[in-house]
């Protein structure tokens, strides 16, 4: 089975992977082409263009920074008018519902299935093929890329609803994702400055109603400050803009989110893009100073 597997950085990469080594014939895009060097090395293929990454593919999965670039990959390069009738493109980037809705009625007018599927787990997830997909779409669509085993080299998947669905649900995970990680970042702070020892702390509460994945991954990289990307800020950003977006278009209030929005766009402006969202912590500990997690220097993005 072919599969066309277009935007290849920090998420994409070792999704692709994960496909050549279930067996799946991939072809990979990136417009920096030398990210797909370890897709080939792994025996993926490499195409030169969106649209020669899409001739004759089965399925069409991308994740990319964002519903702009989305668009201007697929449709305005023309890469659309190169995919085979019956494929199904499975756009895993986290982009506006209302632009996954236009993108599935633009393929459904041209025979090509369309699930908008964006992904939860970060990097960690991606490698390991433990992701939290959520599918917006057509049934037919999501029950066929199921039964051809399209989900399992990257996770679990679940099908939400209709097109749009998926962003939907995206925009849920990432009020949780915000809100805990300030949450996180402000209990590992206090513990620091009471005299705790942080690195106990998601030991301690592991199991608890206190513990979650965000304390057990990004809160661990809190105390090791390795601020290195999972997940950047400049896309966390992205993507608490479309939440605030989306609930002002339903007339819904989202204050707690609205400040966390704001103190990861005070980040965001201070040149701190490439830094995983745990980067919040030094946010705090500016309001802090000299209060500090940890003693160790910042592992900052290359």
């Amino acid at each position: 089975m072919k599969i066309a597997f277009l935007g290849t950085g920090i998420m994409g990469c070792p999704m692709a992977i994960n496909f050549v080594k279930a067996g799946f014939q991939v072809t990979a895009w990136n417009r920096t082409l030398s990210k797909t060097g370890p897709i080939k090395e792994a025996g993926g293929y490499v195409a030169q263009t969106p649209s020669d990454a899409v001739k004759g593919a089965d399925y069409i999965l991308s994740i990319l920074d964002s519903g702009q670039v989305v668009r201007e990959v697929f449709f305005e390069s023309g890469a659309v008018d190169h995919m085979k009738a019956g494929t199904v493109f499975i756009d895993m980037a986290s982009i506006p519902p209302k632009m996954a809705q236009e993108h599935a009625a633009w393929l459904t007018d041209k025979g090509v299935g369309h699930l908008d599927a964006p992904v939860s787990g970060g990097s960690l997830g991606a490698a390991e093929g433990s992701l939290a997909i959520m599918a917006g779409g057509t049934r037919e669509d999501f029950d066929r890329a199921e039964a051809d085993g399209v989900f399992k080299p990257m996770g679990r998947a679940s099908y939400i609803g209709p097109a749009g669905s998926g962003q939907i649900a995206k925009l849920a995970n990432q009020i949780m994702v915000a809100v805990n990680i300030a949450g996180v970042a402000q209990a590992l702070l206090l513990a620091s400055a009471g005299g705790a020892e942080p690195h106990k702390i998601p030991e301690a509460l592991l199991g608890g109603h206190g513990d979650s994945r965000v304390l057990q991954e990004h809160g661990r990289r809190m105390i090791k400050r390795d601020f290195r990307p999972g997940a950047p800020i400049r896309n966390f950003v992205k993507d608490l803009n479309t939440v605030l977006d989306t609930a002002e278009d339903l007339n819904v209030r989202l204050p707690i989110v609205k400040a966390v929005r704001d103190v990861f766009q005070e980040l965001y402006d201070k040149g701190l893009t490439q830094h995983d969202h745990s980067a919040f912590l030094l946010h705090l500990e500016e309001l802090n100073a000299p209060i500090r997690l940890g003693t160790g220097p910042d592992i900052a993005p290359e």
